[in-house]
């Protein structure tokens, strides 16, 4: 699947550490309270899984959990 593999790539890898730690920072520093701390710890989701390399939704489409073999059965 095209999005999977996207993911996967080095520049998915970027696109979901930054939207990531973009979502951390607006919900520590922005929304604060109960709602700022969820949003935060939503992305901590994809910042954790762009910096080790695993993608979350790989599995729902029969893909493996690591970027690595994602990207070697392209």
């Amino acid at each position: 699947m095209a999005l999977i593999n996207f993911l996967a790539s080095s520049a998915g890898r970027i696109v979901r550490i930054v939207a990531g730690a973009v979502l951390v920072v607006v919900g520590l520093a922005v929304v604060g309270d109960t709602g700022g701390i969820i949003l935060a710890i939503v992305g901590l989701v994809p910042l954790l899984a762009g910096l080790f390399d695993f993608c979350v939704f790989a599995p729902l489409f029969g893909m493996p959990f690591g970027g690595k073999d994602i990207r070697s059965r392209s």
